[in-house]
């Protein structure tokens, strides 16, 4: 008996210092709501859930302290390393033609100040295209963790930016400002959707990939928040994906 005592004792000695790897379940059993949360998140960064309209209002309270958090930020840091990582194994040519394709909204810009609002709340509510037009119509996005530092490293390597973006051509002069005032402040092509860019993102972003190529640009690079900005034709020889619970854009 003593000696069941004694192995008893050794067990959950060791099992005080094992890390937790998923959190407890509830008193009466019940899965910690966020478990499901994360879940949902996961499945959503790895497109396994398409074509979704608002985030779990169940899970508005775990998107929120994610993307105001520290692991949202961290999360875009190692993507941003990944891709510095992989340019700096390209061979860049002295014509100018070497470029990578950046989307704006959520991967240069942020539009967190706005998704934090309550009439918003991350993604849990309706989407409203007029409250969003007023805000963006402000210029005062910031820009996205660590985008900033991954498009001043293409630059020193010679690799050129274009900027693909389904914002409307209306808002052309305010990006500009926006884009500069943050710091990106140069690029080759800023292309915003004009009145007769229709379709999906997925066809229009091709079709505006596709007139690069024609010109003779090599895109060697492509990052974006959502599988719209990196699925389709002429995407790039490798593509990098941004997290972004909050919204999904076909």
């Amino acid at each position: 008996m003593a000696a069941l005592d004694a192995k008893a004792s050794h067990v959950n000695s060791i099992s005080n210092q094992i890390h937790q790897l998923r959190p407890k379940t509830g008193s009466s059993g019940h899965p910690v709501p966020q478990l499901n949360c994360l879940s949902w998140r996961l499945a959503v960064e790895t497109n396994n859930i398409k074509d979704w309209k608002l985030v779990p209002l169940q899970c508005e309270g775990y998107v929120g302290h994610y993307m105001l958090g520290k692991q949202y930020r961290e999360d875009c840091y190692n993507v941003v390393a990944a891709a510095i990582q992989y340019a700096k194994t390209l061979k860049i040519a002295k014509d100018s033609k070497d470029v990578w394709i950046f989307d704006i909204d959520e991967t240069t810009l942020s539009n967190l100040p706005y998704y934090a609002r309550s009439d918003v709340a991350f993604g849990a509510i309706k989407f409203n295209a007029t409250k969003f037009d007023e805000w963006t119509r402000e210029g005062k996005a910031p820009a996205v963790p660590g985008a900033l530092y991954l498009y001043k490293a293409l630059l020193s390597m010679g690799i050129k930016p274009v900027f693909i973006t389904g914002t409307k051509e209306e808002f052309r002069q305010i990006r500009i400002a926006n884009l500069k005032k943050v710091g990106y402040s140069s690029w080759i092509k800023l292309v915003l959707k004009g009145v007769n860019d229709t379709g999906s993102s997925v066809m229009y972003k091709s079709a505006k990939r596709a007139e690069l190529v024609k010109d003779g640009y090599r895109i060697v690079g492509n990052i974006g928040d959502q599988w719209s900005d990196l699925l389709g034709d002429y995407v790039g020889q490798r593509t990098f994906k941004l997290p972004d619970p909050m919204y999904y854009i076909a």
